[in-house]
Formats: structure tokens, C-alpha cells, sequence
């Protein structure tokens, strides 16, 4: 019987490719932290995206175009918007409030906000807000999508290496050892740097919302709440989100730079 090997041609190929996808791709360094990235899009692809799912979103949703609640939000985006810096000089900052129960609010790339009314209960400060927007609009200013989209390439990339390696194999072997990259390449690689860029977006907000002029440590109280409202997170290392716990920990590490920020606010 014909003993059926893993042929490498594919795998060496797929490394060739992932080194001209890493050495080309374009170079980000966050102003905030100083951490180098490589992004897959430009800056022009990734608000241009952003505002197509913004459209998209609002086309499909009930918003609430006036009263007490959008004007709070307006005018936290406003403050934070301020606090960005060079990172959201360029944005086109803009907000929508959309009637829903979901307990959450995003920034997408570029600029564009949503935020659930089901959010609003839990960020019952401004303060608490704040931390909410702060986290969000620190991922679409630490391109935290096209960072994303670039891991998320290589993975592909490697993957299809993977797969024309073993098109000699026993089809259910086959079927075994990719089930098992992807599985590696999930949680090994792709939910780490989602759990990273998480941390990172915690870390900034913080700084912005305490640029802005909120008191950093109502983050804590808000993450406290927020562990009381959701339902259990699956184990950390399964999650693409740190667990509560480590969230909080994390913020009273950055804390005395958060207050540095906010006394420097108060100050002026």
C-alpha cells in the first residue's frame, strides 16, 4: 500500500506569502502607547467601511432622534472626541442612539457610534459612559479592525499552506489535523490579540475619559455593575474578551496615570 506523505511545497509557499503580506503590510504606532502593528487596510478603506456599516446599522434599527438621552451622549462623544488628540483629529465623530434591550455600544472605524438603549441603565453617570465610549472609540482610533483584518490573513493564509500540505492524506486525517490548526490558530493567536486589543482599548479609554474630565476610577464601579448584570463568561482563555475580574485589576494598574490625566483636566 502507498504510504501517503505531508508535502511541504504547499507549506513553504504559504510562508513566502505570509512574509510578503507581513514585510509589505502598512505600520501603525499607536500615539498613545507607542505598541507597533501592522494593519491590512488604509486608513481611507477602514472609514470607508465604517460608514457603510454605520448606514447599514441605522437603516435597520429604530433610533431615538431626540430628548434627555442622546443629548447626554452627544455630549460625552463631544469630550472624549476632544480628548483623542492627534490619534481622532481626522474623524468624522458621529453618534446614534438606537432603541434596543442589548447591554452594549460600539465605535466603528472612522468615527461612527452606536449606542443601545439597553446600555443606559448599567452607564447611569456620565462617568460611567464615559468609560463605555472612552473603550470603544480607543479601538477605532488604535485601528484595532484593520490590525484584526491583518491576523486574521495571515491565519487564512497559513491555513490554505496547511490544507494543500495534506491533499495526499486520508480525508478524515485530513479533516482531524485542520480541525486542530484552527482550533490553534483561534484560540492560540486570534482570541489573544483580540484579548490584547480589549486591554489596549480599556487602558486608553481610561486615559480619554479622564482627559475629558471623568473621574478614571467610576470605570471600576462600572465594570463592577456590569459584572452583576451579565450572564457567566465562558474560561478567559476562551473568551476574545479578558474576563471581568482581570478588566478591573487592569484598570487600578493604570489608575495613578489615569489620575495624573484627570487632575491635569481639572486643573485647566
Amino acid at each position: 500500500m502507498e504510504r501517503r506523505h505531508i508535502k511541504w511545497f504547499p507549506i513553504g509557499i504559504a510562508l513566502i506569502f505570509i512574509a510578503y503580506q507581513y514585510f509589505s503590510s502598512e505600520k501603525f504606532v499607536n500615539p498613545e502607547t507607542g505598541r507597533k502593528s501592522h494593519v491590512a487596510l488604509s486608513v481611507e478603506q477602514e472609514s470607508a467601511l465604517g460608514l457603510q456599516s454605520y448606514q447599514q446599522i441605522l437603516a435597520q434599527s429604530q433610533t431615538v432622534d431626540s430628548g434627555p438621552d442622546l443629548e447626554r451622549i452627544q455630549r460625552v462623544v463631544q469630550r472624549l472626541a476632544a480628548a483623542t488628540g492627534a490619534a481622532g483629529k481626522d474623524f468624522d465623530w458621529r453618534v446614534s442612539l438606537v432603541q434596543s434591550s442589548h447591554v452594549n455600544a460600539f465605535c466603528l472605524p472612522g468615527g461612527k457610534i452606536v449606542v443601545y438603549t439597553g446600555i443606559l441603565p448599567v452607564a447611569n453617570t456620565d462617568a460611567a459612559l464615559a468609560t463605555v465610549l472612552g473603550h470603544e472609540m480607543a479601538h477605532a482610533t488604535s485601528r484595532h479592525g484593520a490590525q484584526r483584518v491583518f491576523e486574521q490573513n495571515l491565519a487564512q493564509t497559513a491555513m490554505a499552506g496547511v490544507a494543500g500540505s495534506l491533499s495526499d492524506m486520508d480525508y478524515q486525517k485530513q479533516v482531524a489535523i485542520m480541525s486542530a490548526f484552527g482550533a490553534g490558530a483561534q484560540y492560540g493567536v486570534l482570541m489573544p490579540f483580540s484579548r490584547k486589543h480589549e486591554s489596549e482599548a480599556d487602558h486608553i479609554g481610561l486615559i480619554y475619559m479622564a482627559r475629558a474630565g471623568y473621574d478614571p476610577h467610576e470605570s471600576i464601579a462600572f465594570w463592577q455593575r456590569m459584572e452583576q448584570t451579565n450572564s457567566p463568561q465562558p474560561p478567559e482563555f476562551l473568551s476574545d474578551h479578558p474576563s471581568h475580574g482581570t478588566r478591573i485589576q487592569q484598570l487600578e494598574s493604570w489608575m495613578p496615570q489615569a489620575v495624573e490625566e484627570y487632575n491635569r483636566a481639572q486643573a485647566h
